[in-house]
């Protein structure tokens, strides 16, 4: 009598080659079967039940990797951890009586794995707060032309500190020439820098993700170059003096320095093209960087006469006005092409005042806008920001009559509302 056939999985695994480290899959994770440590982000194969929660929201495809496993010799978080690059499809073997017989790939069973039950899907996918869709007018982008086997020479064009001196957040817009090199972007897009040198276990220093602060067609218009917004990290999330690896390698650059780039990455986080559609922007310190390249596409459309209509409202924070990214360009732009509104919360003699302080303040305006089907919602900043913003989009809509639960369900599905955070 033959003994039962060892089970067969389909492991889901991640590309440590693309991984950008962004921690995107591990927050989105419902039964936290995803990991990290200083080198890489892993799956758990025992806790992972393919709900495919994960998958949508990763920027670089890395986490879209499945192995068909004989359970018994899945690959442990362990081993994963020490990777470089995935290991290649091993031939699937098992014994049946005296005999050894290739198994079948079992293709049909695990794609409907792969795929999981509509109902974890959608749960899954009811755990990110914004969409995974891009507007339907959004232009086509171009991602992972450039990963960290081929990465990309740019060129520093220029780096030029923009909060003023002696406060606490050095923040640099550095630009990034590429030369005759494609590396095609859209505003809403990002991409990472692979910072020279190895980290303490002799390991080459993986990929730090930067969103792109210019429009499509350049920092420079009509030129191949792209711009980063940088904050100088020297303390950690506790308060601790730590140095950021990436963050003071880019602070430093001077005009004429190389670096080495991949990417680009994203293909959800993108500005609508259609005309009349109207930009509700929300942001904090360095997330003003995507708000920044949706604004100056719009102002160059403008300029040129080709502009789409549509309002631009943008919900700016930072501590101090001296620590506020960009603030003395933002406050030239005319108030009949965008409404700004500003949040500080460290102001000496004033009460603290956060961005959804400020929307809860002007709760007719946002409401006019959340009541058009033509608004599309963008939140970037710190991964804490989340939780106030929604919050402030509910109680908006409860002042003003308008169904919040079914509003968020129907921006999600149409591609309206956009979350970034980090």
């Amino acid at each position: 009598m033959n003994a039962p056939l060892p089970e067969v999985i389909k492991q889901h695994l991640i590309d440590p080659e693309i991984c950008i480290r962004c921690n995107t899959c591990e927050e989105t994770c419902p039964v936290d079967a995803i990991t990290h440590d200083s080198r890489n982000y892993v799956v758990d194969a025992d806790k992972c039940n393919l709900c495919m929660a994960c998958v949508p929201p990763c920027p670089t495809g890395s986490i879209d990797n499945w192995r068909t496993m004989l359970r018994v010799e899945a690959y442990s978080t362990e081993a994963q951890l020490t990777w470089d690059e995935l290991p290649s499809e091993k031939a699937l073997g098992v014994a049946v009586g005296d005999a050894t017989a290739e198994a079948v790939p079992l293709a049909a069973e695990a794609a409907s794995a792969a795929e999981a039950p509509q109902a974890a899907a959608s749960a899954g996918a009811d755990l990110v707060p914004g969409s995974q869709m891009p507007p339907w007018s959004a232009a086509h982008p171009y991602v992972n032309l450039y990963g960290h086997r081929n990465p990309v020479t740019a060129t520093v064009a220029g780096n030029y500190r923009v909060t003023e001196l002696g406060t606490d957040s050095d923040t640099h817009h550095l630009v990034l020439d590429f030369g005759v090199t494609p590396f095609p972007v859209l505003e809403g897009q990002s991409l990472g820098i692979l910072p020279p040198g190895t980290d303490a276990h002799g390991r080459a220093h993986h990929a730090r993700q930067y969103s792109i602060a210019n429009p499509r067609d350049g920092e420079r218009p009509g030129y191949n170059n792209v711009s980063l917004t940088v904050k100088r990290v020297l303390v950690d999330h506790e308060g601790r003096p730590v140095r950021g690896v990436a963050s003071n390698y880019l602070c430093d650059l001077k005009k004429g320095d190389t670096v080495q780039v991949i990417g680009p990455f994203g293909s959800s986080f993108l500005m609508p093209n259609h005309a009349g559609s109207n930009l509700l922007m929300i942001c904090t310190g360095t997330g003003s960087a995507p708000m920044r390249a949706m604004t100056e596409r719009r102002r160059r459309r403008r300029a040129a006469g080709e502009g789409e209509g549509g309002r631009l409202m943008l919900f700016f924070g930072a501590r101090t006005q001296q620590e506020l990214p960009y603030f003395g360009p933002l406050t030239k732009l005319p108030d009949d092409f965008i409404d700004i509104e500003f949040a500080f919360s460290r102001v000496p003699g004033q009460p603290r005042r956060y961005v959804q302080d400020a929307m809860r303040e002007r709760a007719g305006d946002v409401a006019s806008l959340l009541q058009d089907e033509a608004t599309h919602v963008y939140v970037c900043g710190l991964k804490g920001m989340e939780t106030g913003v929604l919050e402030a989009l509910r109680d908006v809509a409860a002042t003003h009559g308008i169904d919040w639960a079914g509003l968020h369900a129907r921006m999600k599905a149409e591609g309206r509302l956009h979350f970034e955070t980090y």
